[in-house]
């Protein structure tokens, strides 16, 4: 992902540009934030899992939060099934984004046929729509503060169907699954990473 005199050509600020060019609304740029900090936040469990350290952690943990910022940002000019994230990661491809990014924003799409085969295609799976209902759940608080929002009360958010109905709490539930991990530990994880970048949120 880097160039011949080493600088990123495929980075987080490379991204964040991707997706300020073709997502204006602020609500989907903070979303594609929220989903970046939690997907960054699995990564570096990954890779503390799997012994990295040094530039392959970085560069695998480049790999997380690149695609947290991007899963999205083809959904505001195209957010039909037919095109979201088909268009996108056409576009991806045709710049020369990494296959692992593709597969793995395709893979978020239930109805795109793509299987999740790897960490980082169910992590993203796992945190995007969770990530949106954890802004949710911040937004009703009197103090729109995500440091006010607690895994007991999300879980009870999660049954009221009245309540962010844009939400799919069958896809929350499966992505805990898939990773193999308990759906409290998820949320409290997903919590967590939100709670330490709270301003960039807004939350």
């Amino acid at each position: 992902m880097a160039g011949e005199n080493g600088e990123i050509r495929y980075g987080r600020e490379q991204a964040w540009q991707l997706l300020t060019e073709w997502t204006r609304s602020e609500n989907l740029r903070k979303h594609a934030l929220a989903v970046e900090i939690c997907l960054t936040a699995s990564g570096e469990a990954e890779a503390e899992r799997l012994g990295l350290a040094g530039q392959p952690r970085a560069d695998f943990v480049r790999l997380y939060t690149i695609t947290g910022l991007l899963h999205d940002f083809d959904y505001e000019r195209h957010p039909t099934q037919h095109e979201h994230p088909f268009v996108g990661v056409r576009e991806l491809e045709r710049l020369g984004w990494p296959l692992e990014v593709r597969t793995a924003i395709l893979g978020h799409a239930q109805y795109s046929g793509v299987p999740r085969l790897t960490h980082l295609e169910k992590a993203l799976f796992a945190c995007d729509e969770l990530a949106g209902f954890l802004t949710a759940c911040a937004l009703v608080k009197p103090t729109k503060a995500i440091a006010d929002v607690e895994v007991a009360g999300v879980r009870k958010k999660m049954k009221d169907k009245a309540f962010a109905r844009g939400v799919n709490r069958e896809d929350v539930i499966q992505g805990a699954t898939e990773l193999g991990v308990d759906l409290d530990a998820h949320i409290a994880f997903c919590l967590d990473a939100m709670k330490k970048r709270a301003a960039e949120l807004g939350l």
